[in-house]
């Protein structure tokens, strides 16, 4: 109980004789009075043995007719009453005190409660909590406010009656304190809500300052040794941290995640050890089972951008949960793709509702197009780097600042994602050589690479959580099940792959460039079988792997459709970027876009215009200059 003077001078202050009578703030309850002590009360009830009085909005008593020497009062008279009892069931008795309101010494009292962490709200206790409002969610019964501190969060349920909204006047990002006692609620400790007192004024920013330090600290990623030592890596590792950062305050403060990935091999070994880390960060912050699976999303995207099919079923899943479960919209994770101006008309209609994003790429970016739209943007590339660094090898570094103790599960994460992504990075072979330690080898590594894509080609845009976990072998409880997994996905991708090359085989045309490079173009909406394994791109990368093994000489490789092409090139430094700006540039109404690496990557076109792109790509490519540094397809015979 704190107590402060209303006017110039107290009970206790010089030349002030006045009697005290204390005056109680609304918030205050029974741990804010005691026995002997005199209260300004308000009548609230006039019965035959006596009144009811208020002194807070929490505490009200009886003032026995035989206390009232013959003095009448009705409903809102003031008076001075001295609490003569307290008893054990909470019941309140008061006498009429000795003293009117005018004589009396006011003295304002503050409710100043223990205030218990809810890491601490411990079953069958009554505590009341410090916190922000991060969802409230209308049940058919109660209302569930769920209040977040510096140490989780914590449902607090409160019944007005069944289905209608209590504490209407509670908004998400108020800062409160909660007072109830603690339950189990379906195996998840909850809170069953006596009081919410939403702050304001000082004790509000005061509560504000203090939660905003104490998560600062606990959102500090923590301080893990990258898996290989690697110069290129380390220019990235600051950013990886600050994500890292941001990801852990944004569980911290109760807010979703969705992630978004590549629907490929990288693109499942970038999201599946973030996806993991936070669903173990999400579990240790939330009090209470089940917290991971509403607070954490993760879809793939078969595009290698954001179309905007995506993002508006994305945005429309959000605004649904907010609308019926009260929670604040997510904050976006793009991996493996997100990097260039194909993405900035998704990110622009997410930015009419303030949806943070944060970026994770390999791919050729187009920063000035995507960064003012970004909280976040992680990519190699303007650090001066290239694909080499896959997205799956940063993402492994991401998920152990998240959560380190996934560090074991993903050893041989790494490798899996430079074979799949074809990436030539200086420190492959100690990838290789961890994975191996951890009981993987190239082969199986190959495998599940394979497996990974076969499975993605499936699952298009299903997340299928338990299936790719198995394969990836990451989050799996069956080590027998995961081998016999990938043994029948790769050797099922393996076939299909065989007989698409079959069919394609004998329609593929072949030149010879100025540059003495193979040029090497497939009609695959004619030639190819289509709806099912291996997809356009996979198809053109596998065609265009036996070639390079069969001439051993730079190849450049061309699968195009009806208003779409893939390419890749071994030995051959294409710019597939800087080709689509001048592709689109130079074929007038043409529409092309797309990207991707130096080497790999996708345009999308004008249907009618597909003669005029593809000739006019030929002669870029005829220009390009031979590097036999830049390689799709590292050691392809080992």
């Amino acid at each position: 109980m704190t107590d402060s003077a209303a006017g110039d001078s107290g009970a206790n202050g010089a030349g002030d004789s006045r009697p005290a009578v204390h005056d109680l703030d609304d918030a205050c309850t029974l741990t804010d009075v005691e026995v002997g002590a005199r209260y300004r009360a308000v009548v609230n009830g006039v019965v035959d043995y006596g009144v009811f009085v208020d002194v807070s909005e929490h505490v009200s008593g009886l003032l026995h007719e035989s206390n009232l020497d013959g003095e009448t009062f009705a409903v809102g008279d003031e008076l001075v009453v001295l609490l003569e009892e307290l008893k054990d069931n909470g019941d309140v008795s008061f006498d009429l005190a000795d003293v009117s309101l005018d004589e009396a010494d006011l003295l304002s009292v503050e409710h100043d409660p223990e205030i218990t962490l809810v890491s601490e709200a411990s079953v069958g206790s009554d505590v009341t909590v410090e916190g922000e409002i991060v969802q409230i969610k209308q049940t058919g019964g109660p209302t569930i406010f769920h209040v977040a501190d510096e140490s989780g969060v914590l449902a607090a349920a409160a019944f007005e009656e069944a289905g209608v909204r209590a504490y209407p006047e509670v908004e998400i990002g108020d800062v409160v304190r909660i007072s109830g006692s603690v339950e189990k609620h379906e195996g998840a400790t909850q809170l069953e809500v006596a009081d919410i007192d939403a702050l304001d004024g000082d004790t509000a920013d005061a509560a504000r300052e203090r939660l905003d330090e104490a998560l600062s600290e606990r959102a500090e990623p923590e301080a893990v040794d990258p898996l290989v030592g690697w110069d290129a890596f380390e220019k990235l590792r600051p950013e990886l941290e600050d994500l890292a950062r941001t990801l852990r305050r944004t569980v911290l403060e109760g807010r979703p995640i969705r992630i978004r990935h590549h629907a490929d091999g990288d693109g499942m070994c970038a999201a599946i050890p973030v996806q993991l880390a936070l669903e173990n960060y999400i579990e240790s912050v939330h009090e209470g089972t089940d917290a991971a699976r509403h607070n954490l999303k993760r879809l793939p995207s078969k595009a290698p951008y954001y179309e905007m099919e995506d993002v508006t079923r994305d945005l429309s899943f959000a605004l649904e949960g907010r609308a019926r479960h009260g929670q604040k919209l997510p904050f976006l994770l793009m991996l493996d793709n997100g990097s260039t101006e194909e993405d900035v008309p998704a990110y622009k209609n997410l930015a009419h509702y303030d949806v943070p994003i944060a970026v994770v790429d390999h791919h050729h970016p187009d920063p000035e197009a995507v960064d003012d739209l970004l909280d976040h943007h992680v990519n190699p590339y303007i650090h001066d780097e290239d694909y080499r660094i896959t997205t799956g090898m940063m993402c492994v570094e991401l998920a152990r600042m998240i959560d380190p103790e996934v560090t074991d599960e993903l050893r041989h994460v790494p490798a899996v994602a430079g074979l799949s992504d074809r990436s030539k990075a200086e420190v492959m072979d100690e990838y290789l050589e961890l994975a191996a330690d951890a009981g993987y080898d190239r082969e199986h590594i190959e495998d599940i690479g394979e497996a990974l894509d076969y499975a993605a080609h499936w699952l298009r845009y299903s997340e299928g959580k338990t299936l790719v976990g198995d394969a990836l072998d990451v989050g799996s409880d069956d080590e027998a099940r995961h081998e016999e997994l990938v043994e029948f996905l790769s050797s099922r991708a393996a076939a299909d792959v065989e007989e698409q090359l079959d069919a394609v085989e004998p329609h593929v045309e072949h030149e010879r460039l100025d540059s003495d490079a193979h040029l090497y173009r497939i009609d695959l909406e004619n030639f190819a079988k289509r709806f099912t394994y291996p997809a356009p791109g996979k198809t053109t990368g596998e065609l265009h792997d036996r070639k390079v093994r069969a001439t051993g000489e730079p190849v450049i490789t061309i699968g195009y459709g009806p208003d779409f092409a893939v390419l890749r090139s071994d030995g051959v430094r294409l710019d597939i970027p800087r080709m689509v700006t001048e592709l689109n540039e130079e074929v007038v109404g043409g529409g092309v876009s797309g990207g991707g690496h130096l080497v790999v990557g996708s345009i999308k076109f004008v249907e009618g215009r597909r003669e005029d792109v593809i000739d006019a790509l030929v002669e870029k490519m005829a220009e390009a200059e031979l590097d036999e540094e830049l390689s799709t397809t590292i050691d392809l015979d080992d």
